[in-house]
């Protein structure tokens, strides 16, 4: 019998927390996040009314891409602690009704990891064929033009073998070979054990980065488009990622899945065609559950043709899969920095959460959200992420998404550890602290409660279709619909007030939610504001 087999759908329109272990809670002094630091604050986490919480990779790594670079899939960095820790966090979780999401990063390895380890010592050992070796050009050049994410070569010469591997990011990132039956049996096995732990889902890293053209093919140019901070960009990525194979393997690790009942499971897409990948990864009822891109994520403005590119792509056409949404990441500047551009800040984070809430898929909502959380300047001497320091000053890096979280406005450290933090917080983070937020009904956090509970409420939010409005930019209006209930979610994305049209108050029988919103009959929407309303 599968477990959990009568809500097998229960991640349908679910509201996930995304959670950067190193940047949560430090419960021993190092000035680092760990798990049961995570596990102390469950409760908190509970209190937001959100569904599950995805955790950022806590395996065992060397740490040069901050746990991205797994040495062993199947054990916890003693970083962030150990097994044991895990399961007290998982059952914790399970207590207080929290799904438990982890990564899986299937595309790499650290150098470190054993199965490298073998691999480079000769052409003839065990896991000789689990990455990607290629001999030289004749002029000893790597053996295609692909260029590596975070700054030159694709490809990494080593004396061992005398030969070249692969890496799409860090050369201490080697790329496995997916291709190889040995190696998807071998990742197939790390799935089950974390299965037979119980966590609830996979979040599935860079997935579309996991196979490449075994021609070799080298990727044709690319015109840049502004200034360009690494090679990467001067090319497209047809040949070093996104095979039509990757697919295959999704089925055989949903098949796994199947077999422990009501798994969740969501892909990061990022590349020159994530639309078309998202479908061909979560299509009909034997790949993943769901997709999220990076429409949002690197987005320098929100606009109404932002919004509607995006949910257009997903208006539940026939066996059609399911996205998910995050407007904030790890890997990405937060929104309400990107966007908000010098407006009232708590006032923004208030819209960009509440349209999270309100699209048609699965909010993502990254940790510091409900808070609204400004980017943090790291200086360059504080910097960590690799890609900040190699383009420094060109770009923000993911330093500064990566601060730790602020609980208590005036305590040491603001209350995540009793030691100096890996990170510095941001100037404002002490004025936007959890404890600062809980006793004001009004802060972001307390209305981010009020709208993750109204989805909640609401089928219509939660997994009712959604029609757009005719409105023009900076107005935005669509509505959600579910079996007779019928939403209207309007929301003035500009800073400057704007007049709404009568139509758009046509039929409003109760705003159940609002910012910035008077409902008088042919009023003013001031900017930033919006509200949702029951339509009858």
């Amino acid at each position: 019998m599968t477990r959990e087999s009568d809500e097998s759908r229960w991640w349908k329109g679910a509201v996930i927390y995304q959670i950067y272990p190193r940047s949560y809670q430090d419960t021993n002094g190092d000035g680092v996040g760990d798990l049961p630091g995570i596990a102390q604050r469950l409760d908190y986490i509970a209190s937001l009314g959100v569904d599950g919480i995805w955790i950022s990779p806590f395996f065992t790594s060397p740490m040069r891409d901050f746990g991205y670079d797994v040495a062993d899939y199947c054990d916890v960095d003693p970083l962030f602690g150990d097994l044991q820790a895990f399961d007290v966090l998982l059952a914790k979780a399970h207590r207080l009704g929290l799904k438990v999401i982890i990564d899986q990063v299937y595309a790499h390895t650290s150098d470190d990891h054993v199965w490298f380890q073998d691999s480079r010592q000769n052409r003839e050992s065990e896991y000789s064929d689990w990455y990607v070796w290629k001999d030289p050009k004749p002029d000893g050049t790597p053996p295609t033009n692909w260029q590596s994410v975070f700054g030159g070569p694709g490809w990494t010469w080593d004396a061992r073998r005398q030969q070249y591997y692969m890496h799409n990011f860090l050369s201490s990132q080697p790329q496995l070979n997916l291709h190889n039956p040995a190696v998807q049996q071998a990742l197939l096995k790390v799935a089950r054990f974390w299965l037979d732990r119980h966590v609830d889902g996979f979040r599935l890293d860079a997935i579309n980065f996991s196979m490449f053209d075994p021609e070799f093919r080298d990727n044709p140019a690319r015109k840049p488009n502004g200034v360009v901070t690494r090679p990467f960009d001067l090319q497209l990525h047809v040949h070093n990622q996104s095979h039509p194979d990757i697919p295959r393997f999704l089925e055989r690790l949903r098949a796994v899945m199947d077999e422990y009942g009501a798994i969740f499971s969501v892909a990061e897409v990022a590349g020159p065609r994530p639309l078309e990948e998202m479908r061909a990864f979560t299509e009909g009822d034997a790949r993943l559950s769901s997709a999220y891109n990076f429409d949002f994520l690197y987005a320098k403005d929100l606009t109404l043709a932002r919004v509607r590119k995006a949910q257009e792509a997903w208006m539940g056409a026939p066996g059609e899969g399911w996205p998910s949404w995050a407007f904030s990441n790890h890997d990405a500047p937060r929104c309400v920095s990107r966007w908000a551009k010098g407006a009232d800040r708590h006032r923004f984070a208030r819209l960009t959460n509440t349209l999270l809430l309100c699209l048609r898929g699965n909010p993502i909502l990254y940790q510091g959200e409900e808070l609204g959380l400004s980017q943090a300047e790291i200086p360059f001497e504080r910097l960590q992420d690799p890609e900040a320091i190699a383009n420094w000053p060109l770009t923000l890096g993911r330093d500064g998404a990566r601060t730790p979280m602020p609980w208590q406005s005036k305590a040491n450290a603001l209350g995540f550890s009793t030691a100096e933090p890996w990170l510095p917080f941001g100037a404002d983070h002490a004025a936007d602290a959890v404890d600062a937020q809980e006793e004001d009904d009004s802060s972001v956090l307390n209305f981010t409660r009020l709208m993750i509970r109204l989805r909640h409420e609401m089928p219509a939010l939660k997994t009712g279709l959604l029609r757009f409005r005719d409105t023009a930019d900076p107005l935005l209006s669509f509505e959600r619909l579910h079996e007779g209930q019928t939403l209207r979610c309007v929301f003035n994305l500009g800073m400057e007030d704007i007049s709404l049209p009568s139509e758009e108050t046509d039929g409003v029988q109760k705003v159940l939610a609002s910012s910035g919103y008077d409902s008088a009959p042919g009023g003013i929407l001031p900017g930033h504001a919006f509200f949702i309303a029951e339509i009858s």
